[in-house]
């Protein structure tokens, strides 16, 4: 009996790979271990060829002509294929863009925020959207919008820069931050750690505790007039 659901999987499904005996070519065009091109060989050969080197023949390219395979075991080619697409979603959130609304006559301290805000969106590999929108008469003050633009780009310099001059569309002022390379970027201040202490080899030294100072006693109080230097009842 069928189930009705698809059964749940833990990640996204594996694209199908054709190995060895599975490939449908009768000629392919085998690459070797360091990628370097062998030429075009009939299946049959190209599977002894794997065979010999203790690897497997992996068809990496199917749409081309004569197929493309690669002669590596086949788990070491799904590692790498593995650790290329995490690279690529890495770097794909780079595309996203968050919004910041500022206005003329902002508050200092909420300029503050909202820079820290752009920062971390900026030390994230994400674009910022400056948004400035005059309401009323602040039409009439347009020299204010860009005095507050221009503050926040110098302020958020060392972290992104304007992919364009700010312009004025409508009744607001916008302009797109991207972030810089991180080689070339500020590190976060509201990331900030304390660093580790090391050698002069750049190792990590072994943090050493100090040993706790032993309590020294209270001082014995004299003995009353009259009693026992010793008295043996003290201790009951």
């Amino acid at each position: 009996m069928s189930r009705p659901f698809s059964s749940r999987s833990s990640g996204p499904p594996t694209p199908f790979t054709r190995v060895n005996g599975k490939i449908r070519a009768r000629e392919v065009r085998v690459i070797d271990e360091d990628k370097s091109n062998l030429g075009v060989f009939q299946l049959g050969d190209a599977i002894t060829m794997a065979r010999n080197k203790g690897v497997d023949l992996v068809e990496i390219n199917a749409t081309a002509v004569p197929p493309v395979c690669r002669l590596i075991d086949l788990g070491k080619y799904r590692y790498e294929l593995a650790k290329q697409q995490k690279e690529s979603r890495k770097h794909q959130h780079a595309n996203r863009v968050k919004e910041i609304q500022l206005s003329p006559n902002i508050d200092p301290h909420d300029f503050g925020v909202k820079l820290q805000h752009g920062i971390n969106f900026l030390c994230e590999d994400m674009k910022v959207k400056i948004s400035l929108r005059f309401r009323g008469r602040e039409m009439a003050h347009q020299e204010l919008g860009f005095q507050v633009i221009s503050r926040f780009l110098k302020e958020i310099a060392p972290f992104g820069h304007p992919d364009a001059e700010a312009k004025l569309i409508g009744r607001g002022i916008t302009v797109m931050i991207s972030p810089l390379p991180r080689n070339k970027r500020a590190k976060n201040p509201g990331q900030s750690e304390l660093p580790l202490p090391t050698n002069g080899e750049g190792k990590l030294e072994p943090i050493i505790h100090p040993e706790p100072k032993p309590k020294t006693p209270p001082p014995e109080e004299p003995p009353a007039a009259g009693g026992f230097v010793n008295n043996p009842f003290t201790t009951l």
